[in-house]
């Protein structure tokens, strides 16, 4: 399959599709199936980060490098990922500043903490993913070009619940089993009704 290729290089992936289609799902798979799979997989959720904490949060801080940093400085998400994977959820949301350090790092595959003058090298693959139109927002100035085409190396679009029913009943059969396992139950499957209800639901959110 397409993922399992993907999974066997060090490009960066882009995995576009709407919220509740389980990019994260296939940022592990990815990540999993690569020669980095004993390597860290680091999540960071751009949307959730203030924008004030952001840099610190991707790449660290050195000793006092703010009021309130810790003393001996702390490493960011990049160094923590190092070897190993980053996946930057909702990639569209990264403030716009802060798209160019970002871009750096891919460029020159080095970080520098905030308050550091020295760069610090980190082999990192990044796998990024998107419920928005990033070409759109690159019209509107909201999200940079040049660092589009950068994670846009490999695109995947990952299609709503509605657009692939074929796999609604493996997929039920898959979260029945984790029910069962957590409701220490053994329900066996589902009636024909009960399916038939499932494969025609619209899925609104996935």
């Amino acid at each position: 399959t397409k993922i399992l290729k993907v999974s066997r290089g060090n490009s960066t992936v882009l995995l576009i599709g709407e919220s509740g289609t389980g990019k994260e799902l296939f940022a592990h798979s990815i990540h999993n199936a690569s020669a980095r799979h004993k390597e860290p997989f680091i999540k960071v959720n751009c949307s959730a980060i203030p924008t004030e904490l952001a840099e610190a949060e991707l790449f660290g801080y050195d000793e006092g490098a703010f009021t309130g940093a810790r003393k001996q400085g702390k490493p960011g998400k990049f160094e923590l990922a190092d070897g190993g994977t980053i996946f930057l959820d909702e990639i569209g949301d990264m403030p716009f500043l802060l798209q160019g350090k970002l871009l750096r790092v891919i460029q020159e595959k080095e970080i520098e903490r905030v308050g550091d003058t020295r760069t610090r090298k980190v082999d990192v693959r990044i796998i990024a993913a998107t419920n928005k139109d990033l070409g759109e927002a690159v019209k509107n100035g909201s999200f940079r070009n040049d660092l589009y085409y950068r994670i846009s190396v490999v695109p995947l679009f990952i299609p709503p619940l509605r657009d692939r029913r074929d796999d609604i009943p493996l997929l039920a059969q898959h979260f029945l089993k984790i029910s069962n396992q957590r409701a220490n139950k053994d329900v066996r499957g589902f009636t024909p009704t009960a399916l038939h209800r499932l494969m025609v639901n619209p899925w609104p959110g996935n």
